[in-house]
């Protein structure tokens, strides 16, 4: 009976699956980067066109979140604005 952790045969086989993960893994880090480089490029050109980069990127979070909790977010800034004289 042999040890599947000292088979040369299976050893080989784990290390190509393990190659494989590896290289599945690089390959989305490149896609990963290669799609912020894309965001990037979108922003500068928004940027070139006059529109304000920082006020887009909080509405890109917005867009993202439950329209209550922004409801109540906003709710509880007003009350805290309001309290300090802000308003």
């Amino acid at each position: 009976m042999s040890d599947t952790a000292t088979n040369p045969d299976t050893y080989k086989v784990t290390a190509d699956e393990l190659r494989q993960f590896i290289e599945r893994f690089e390959r989305l880090e490149q896609e990963k980067k290669d799609i912020a480089d894309a965001q990037k490029e979108v922003m500068a050109e928004a940027k070139a066109r006059g529109y304000d980069t920082k006020v887009m990127r909080k509405v890109i979070a917005l867009r993202k979140r439950d329209k209550d909790d922004i409801a109540e977010e906003e709710a509880v800034l007003e009350m805290y604005k309001s309290a300090l004289g802000m308003s």
